[in-house]
């Protein structure tokens, strides 16, 4: 009989009241999971609204919350880490939501794959009261296209073995947008992520969102995190040029799959 994993999910969160309670659901409402497969950890900033309240309603069924201030999400996500037990590990934004079925598959996959170390799934976008706006249907990983394109992994649809986490060095609290992205890079360089075709996630869209605000600086941590992979931005053209071609690429390859029906 294989040995019963366990996903952590951590769940950072900051003024967040209007959204956590249906991210909180979507964690409780899981589908077929076992006793102790699945474990829930509330990271919250010190929130001001009723972000708290919601929380203490869920406090008999999260394994561990904490409301304190931090240093920013990427800290609370270090933090929480820190505390998970699980075998497997992801976050879910407080503003996001988790698919019924997304911890029994993500598990399986994880299970019958003893040699897969990082997985992701597909996402759909939603608007702010949740109303379906687009499929995120994605093409399996490749590193042309993830670094000259976009980082097109659905952070809430991605999960990774706490072996490789730790392996990779964890998250880099120098940045404030683009973590994902930078720790992705890292658990690719040890273990390519394998693309798993199930919709795992549901991502809030709206332009209050901080990742929307703050584009700028999104983009900045984006191109450091090039940088660091080898990516040169000193021929414009050059940078230009790569950038059409990765996108022509991932295109074609998503219409091949019938990704955009």
């Amino acid at each position: 009989m294989s040995k019963q994993l366990k996903l952590s999910v951590v769940v950072p969160s900051l003024n967040h009241g209007e959204f956590i309670g249906a991210t909180l659901d979507s964690l409780f409402t899981q589908r077929d999971i076992r006793p102790g497969e699945l474990e829930v950890i509330v990271m919250d900033g010190g929130s001001r609204d009723n972000t708290v309240e919601i929380i203490k309603r869920y406090g008999h069924k999260i394994d561990q919350w904490v409301s304190e201030p931090d240093a920013g999400q990427t800290d609370a996500l270090i933090k929480g880490f820190a505390r998970a037990t699980g075998d497997i590990l992801g976050w879910l934004c407080s503003d996001d939501l988790l698919e019924p079925w997304t911890v029994r598959q993500v598990l399986d996959c994880f299970v019958r794959s003893a040699d897969a170390e990082f997985l992701y799934g597909d996402a759909t976008w939603i608007d702010k009261s949740g109303y379906p706006i687009k499929f995120k249907k994605e093409i399996p990983f490749n590193w042309y296209i993830w670094l000259h394109d976009h980082n097109y992994i659905p952070q809430p649809a991605a999960f990774w073995r706490r072996r490789l986490y730790e392996q990779a060095g964890g998250l880099d609290r120098s940045f404030d947008l683009a973590m994902d992205g930078d720790l992705f890079a890292r658990l690719a360089k040890r273990s390519p992520p394998r693309h798993v075709t199930r919709q795992w996630a549901r991502l809030r869209s709206y332009p209050e969102q901080k990742n929307k605000r703050l584009r700028c600086i999104s983009d900045q941590e984006d191109r450091v995190i090039r940088e660091r992979l080898g990516v040169s931005y000193e021929n414009p053209i050059a940078v230009k040029m790569r950038y059409c071609v990765a996108k022509t690429l991932r295109v074609g390859w998503k219409l091949a799959l019938g990704a955009y029906r």
